[in-house]
């Protein structure tokens, strides 16, 4: 990890909006005075209030911005920019030229649109003065069980522009998984999908839309894209005739609610949490472009549903003056090198993914820099669990010499960052390259004192930031939101990642705080694991879990071997060796089972949570979480677990 893998060179740092940032306020702040980004991050929390008073003035927010950037005291409780004004479709609609393209779009049937500019905004315009005319109130909630369509950026668009807010979740969503996200919030307006394509099929889903609509009795309005439409929904298409109408934005305080998201949900009924409209804005501005450095015409790209947070994040690409490219589908039809046909088909500049995308790519034999140009792509981005060190090699070996890596994370609790790229910085092996402009980041103990370089603890944020939640939805008194971050450590965010830092001033993520690994009371990160075992080219997947066991934790490995593969004496052998050498001897699981399949939440995580409790005999709280939830099955009764 002692050599970076890449570089930027001199032009790229210069020509970085970062740069241009610093260099317009470096007379007011000579700290700024550097191209050093470890600086720039400390200045940005020492003089917070000038930092976000600074990037809302950079990225020219469009709205009324009056009395002081912050009140209030430590987490929760600290409120951003509370008198201002600001509504988030005109920032993201009211920039760049109107006949520029903004959104095109791939479905993985080969359907294909592209539209312009001025095109969103008339039909945003179309869809929002309908919904104003059904009364439509601001902080009513629209929800979307539809597939990433430029429909579905339409109609979010549409709900901002009046004020009111916007959840959304995948159409492969369960019936019982749709309602229990938007029973809880009392939608007044439904959008559903007639049917979507998958992997080869095509999936009709107007039956489970009709059942969804008649468990909501708060929808006033239901509308469904598609044919032959069923009784109880109006028709897209009708909604779309008012290509004339103004667009009209009504402005919104700062810390009033744009999104609610909710959590993965496999331990209880998903949290929802509220997102408001300011925080959400600067967050994703100051990540766009003084981190991942996308500019005016960049074509952008993350691979996504309306589950995961990151469509959220990728839609706000548009308020960068961006072309925001739109996938529906599965990422390897009509063959593996489908996303990267797309990338070259549009000159992307920005490719993101999950690291398992990248994963199934190196164990495919994937190789696009032989296939394909990529010629304009500047950074490809990573989440939803830790990319690899070998993944990092497999990226720079097979798919493209002089790119920008950026393994990032944060999540749905914060719509955003905790860690991620900048333009400057070089990228190690393993490692995210550092924390976010504005975020106090550390690695903490068990008593909350920070961690030195290389010692494992939890990821924690010491300081207030914009982005945080407004809170929980049907949670008055705050105790749930509370509970959620801020009982582990007092005042400090705890966002349950296990992690270090590094020598370079990066980090390491090792998964989940709540998955560590206990044997002997050394807390161990399944990351670690995982990375050594699917070294071994006999295992596809790997999962492991700590069982109770005689009054300690035991490690319990699960596999997925690669077709004609056996899990005997040899392979279980090669299996402790590696990971003994690779990492160390606690880390050797205790046994070693091999199954078809392993547990994956519906925006790709492995739900180790659930096989845990399948294995210790108890209750799995919500299998709608879980987008393949029959595998669970086969971690049932295993003999060599009771032994």
């Amino acid at each position: 990890m002692t050599q970076p893998l890449w570089t930027p060179d001199s032009t790229r740092i210069e020509d970085a909006a970062l740069s241009a940032f610093c260099t317009r306020y470096q007379s007011e702040h000579p700290q700024l005075n550097t191209r050093d980004y470890a600086e720039v991050q400390r200045w940005s929390l020492e003089q917070a209030d000038s930092f976000w008073s600074a990037l809302w003035d950079f990225c020219e927010v469009i709205g009324e911005r009056e009395g002081p950037v912050r009140e209030g005291q430590g987490m929760p409780g600290t409120r951003f920019f509370p008198q201002a004004q600001l509504n988030f479709a005109e920032n993201l609609l009211e920039r760049g030229d109107d006949e520029a393209i903004a959104v095109r779009f791939l479905g993985e049937d080969g359907e294909r649109a592209s539209l312009t500019r001025g095109e969103i905004r008339r039909k945003v315009a179309s869809l929002a003065d309908h919904l104003r005319r059904s009364g439509l109130q601001p902080g009513e909630r629209v929800a979307a069980m539809m597939p990433n369509r430029p429909e579905t950026l339409i109609a979010m668009l549409a709900t901002a522009s009046l004020g009111a807010v916007w959840s959304s979740c995948s159409p492969d969503f369960g019936l019982g998984g749709v309602l229990d996200r938007f029973g809880q919030i009392e939608p007044a307006v439904l959008l559903t999908c007639a049917g979507y394509v998958y992997g080869g099929k095509s999936f009709d889903t107007r039956e489970k839309a009709s059942q969804i609509l008649d468990k909501l009795p708060s929808v006033r309005r239901a509308i469904m894209l598609g044919n032959d439409v069923p009784q109880g929904f109006e028709p897209w298409s009708a909604l779309m005739d008012r290509q004339d109408e103004p667009l009209y934005y009504r402005r919104m305080p700062f810390n009033a609610p744009l999104y609610i998201l909710y959590s993965s949900g496999t331990t209880g009924a998903p949290k929802c949490i509220v997102h408001g409209i300011g925080g959400t804005l600067l967050q994703h501005l100051k990540e766009h472009r003084l981190q991942a450095d996308i500019r005016p015409g960049d074509r952008v790209f993350y691979y996504s549903t309306c589950g995961w947070m990151m469509w959220n994040w990728l839609v706000s690409a548009l308020a960068s003056e961006a072309c925001v490219l739109l996938f529906d589908g599965s990422p390897f039809e009509p063959s593996p090198q489908a996303l990267f046909d797309y990338m070259d088909e549009t000159d992307a500049t920005f490719f993101g993914v999950s690291a398992k995308y990248i994963d199934a790519l190196k164990v495919r034999g994937v190789c696009p820099r032989e296939s394909h140009r990529l010629d304009h792509l500047r950074a490809l981005a990573s989440t939803g669990s830790p990319l690899v060190p070998e993944s990092f090699d497999y990226i720079y070996r097979d798919i493209k010499r002089d790119i920008a890596v950026q393994s990032i994370s944060g999540g749905t609790d914060i719509v955003s960052c905790f860690v991620l790229g900048n333009p400057w910085s070089p990228v190690y092996s393993g490692q995210i390259q550092g924390p976010g402009l504005g975020m106090d980041v550390d690695v903490c103990d068990d008593e909350g004192r920070s961690s030195a370089v290389g010692v494992k603890g939890d990821l924690v944020c010491r300081s207030p930031f914009p982005c945080m939640p407004i809170g929980f939805w049907n949670d008055p008194d705050g105790q749930r939101y509370r509970n959620a971050y801020f009982n582990t450590f007092p005042g400090i965010w705890h966002h349950g990642d296990f992690a270090e830092k590094t020598a370079q001033g990066g980090l390491i993520i090792h998964g989940r705080s709540d998955a560590t690994l206990n044997p002997g009371g050394v807390r161990i990160g399944t990351a670690e694991i995982y990375r050594q075992v699917e070294q071994i080219p006999a295992v596809i997947e790997s999962l492991a879990v700590g069982q109770n066991w005689r009054d300690d934790v035991r490690v319990v490995l699960f596999v997925v071997l690669a077709e004609g593969q056996a899990l005997d004496d040899a392979l279980e052998a090669d299996i402790r060796d590696r990971i003994r050498r690779g990492a160390s001897p606690r880390h050797v699981p205790a046994r070693i089972v091999a199954v078809a399949d392993l547990p994956r939440t519906r925006s790709g995580k492995l739900a180790e949570l659930a096989v845990r409790a399948v294995i210790q005999g108890e209750a799995v709280k919500n299998l709608n979480a879980l987008a393949n939830p029959e595998s669970l099955e086969a971690f049932k009764d295993i003999p060599s677990l009771k032994r």
